[in-house]
């Protein structure tokens, strides 16, 4: 097991660091760096805590992942897919509240590592996370636009519907300054590349327009003018405040927390998988996560995840080990203990902007619109999350479109799972010619029933194969179940067929089951219906089903 959760960093120093590749590890390290300094500062802002906990999650997060993750490249740090969860928990619960949360969330994560549930998480429905991804996007937008107006508000309301009734009735008090800063920075974000990729186009929007907002002397709103003097020391390690009252109540948003960052952080390490044909480790993923989000809140910090467009830019810029995502860490701390003063200056229009990009990317507008042409299932799941996450809550979308595509997908196993009547199929001019082993070309005595069950037999249809064998009109001598396949039965599988067996033995019914699989052989011997049908009447295929059935009425055994 331990195996699984051996960081990538071990594996490069034990295969070898070449040290030709460091250069280009700084390199990236520093870029990425540069491009996580904005980005921090305006997911923290939008979740409702102060500036400077972008930047010290940041370091400590970014670092601690690098350490541990199993992918090579991955960088981690804050990001956009937490904001309206953590803006809820702040709101409610207060920064003491959040940190706990993330604590939980951090325990949960590793639990899932040591469940080796690395690889099962990535199998979350794709209509549930475009669904909420998408969700998320609006939000985030929507959060945005008294900044990136400039509207005079004294309360924003909570919830998207009573928000933009609000923004509208203020539309008089638009600020044409930030409007401006705000296109200038979507502007330059956008059309930036198309000049240099070495330089990213956040930190030129945010250069450009706090000196013009400084020079001018626009009358915006600042970091500075809204939060005051940001704090550039390292704090101290301490335990937050754990309301024990709350407790209970912060278990369902760090579920949320915790789901969010395995799905991130697996989808951005998948990515980076396809940018660079190396192969994650998906448990020792969830393990760095887990501990980043332990130690994050120590230090005053905020969730963390796998941020998939900064390991993309890490993988551009020539990253290739965990030692260009140790430097971005390091970059962002020295940034904030030299340079963070300097971000007082940056105007929140400026912020808006690049949050507003974020949302944009974040929509995947394109794949949700390809996802409403599939299923009518998949496009209830979508837009059931999508609505939920938008109109309701985020923890609450997750866990109902997680919901509601296990029940479609139990309603579309249970109409997979078929137990056909052999003879009624022969009777009715469908024999299965292609099959080596089909029974058209066998001889079935009168007195014999054979019934064929195809697919999982689990509780969805159990009573689907009770309620099938009901049907029969008389009472045979001997019932073939040809459980070929098959592949896995469960506990409420088990006790079904168990009743079946039980019933026909009490009608003098001899019950034979042909082609069990070693699977489903194990669970009939685990729970003694092995015994209760006896060895002589299991069976490898309906050949021996047959002789068995003859021995059965000529002797009686």
């Amino acid at each position: 097991m331990f195996s699984s959760l051996r960081p990538a960093l071990w594996e490069v120093f034990h295969n070898g660091y070449h040290f030709r590749s460091l250069p280009k590890d700084i390199f990236a390290g520093i870029i990425v760096g540069i491009v996580a300094l904005p980005l921090s500062i305006a997911f923290v802002i939008a979740s409702g805590v102060k500036p400077e906990q972008g930047l010290v999650t940041a370091f400590i997060a970014g670092f601690l992942i690098s350490i541990f993750s199993g992918s090579r490249v991955q960088i981690g740090g804050p990001t956009g897919a937490f904001i309206i969860i953590l803006y809820s928990i702040v709101q409610k619960y207060g920064y003491d509240g959040l940190a706990t949360a993330t604590l939980l969330a951090g325990v949960i994560l590793i639990v899932m590592a040591l469940a080796q549930l690395g690889d099962v998480i990535k199998f979350i429905p794709y209509p549930v996370t475009i669904g909420f991804t998408s969700g998320i996007a609006l939000v985030i937008f929507s959060t945005q636009i008294p900044d990136a107006f400039g509207l005079s508000l004294s309360q924003v309301p909570a919830h998207f519907l009573p928000k933009w009734a609000c923004y509208v009735s203020h539309l008089s008090t638009v600020n044409v300054y930030a409007l401006g800063l705000t296109l200038v920075t979507i502007l330059l974000i956008v059309y930036w590349p198309r000049v240099t990729h070495k330089i990213p186009g956040t930190l030129v929007a945010i250069f450009v327009t706090s000196i013009a907002a400084q020079v001018f002397h626009f009358p915006v709103e600042t970091i500075g003018s809204r939060f005051g003097e940001i704090q550039t020391s390292l704090p101290l390690p301490h335990l937050p405040h754990i309301d024990w009252a709350n407790l209970g109540a912060l278990f369902s948003p760090a579920i949320s927390i915790a789901l969010l960052a395995g799905i991130e952080s697996l989808l951005s390490a998948v990515v980076a998988d396809g940018m660079t044909g190396y192969r994650h480790r998906s448990n020792a993923e969830l393990f760095a996560q887990g501990i980043a989000n332990i130690v994050s809140p120590l230090f005053g910090g905020i969730p963390v995840t796998g941020a998939i467009a900064r390991t993309a830019t890490n993988i551009k810029n020539g990253g290739h080990t965990p030692i260009a995502g140790i430097v971005h860490a390091i970059t962002v701390l020295l940034i904030f203990l030299f340079l963070g003063k300097q971000a007082a200056h940056i105007p929140m229009a400026a912020l808006a902007g690049i949050l507003i990009i974020v949302a944009y990317n974040m929509s995947e507008y394109h794949l949700f619109l390809k996802l409403l042409k599939g299923p009518r299932s998949d496009i209830l799941v979508l837009l059931c999350t999508f609505g939920l996450t938008v109109l309701v809550d985020l923890t609450v979308a997750i866990e109902a479109g997680v919901l509601m595509a296990a029940f479609l997908f139990m309603r579309r196993m249970i109409l997979v799972t078929e137990t056909t009547s052999i003879k009624e199929s022969l009777m009715n001019g469908k024999p299965d010619s292609e099959d080596p082993d089909a029974t058209s070309s066998k001889v079935i005595p009168d007195n014999v029933e054979v019934f064929e069950i195809n697919g999982p037999f689990f509780f969805g249809a159990a009573e689907k194969f009770k309620n099938t064998l009901r049907e029969l009109k008389e009472q045979p001598a001997v019932l073939i179940l040809r459980l070929r396949h098959v592949p896995m039965i469960d506990a409420t599988g088990l006790r079904a067929l168990e009743e079946i067996i039980h019933r026909h033995h009490h009608e003098k019914t001899t019950v034979i089951l042909s082609g069990v699989q070693t699977n489903v052989r194990k669970s009939l011997r685990d729970t003694g219906l092995i015994d209760m049908v006896g060895k002589k009447n299991i069976v490898f295929n309906i050949d021996q089903a047959l002789m068995r059935t003859q021995q059965i009425l000529e002797l009686g055994d």
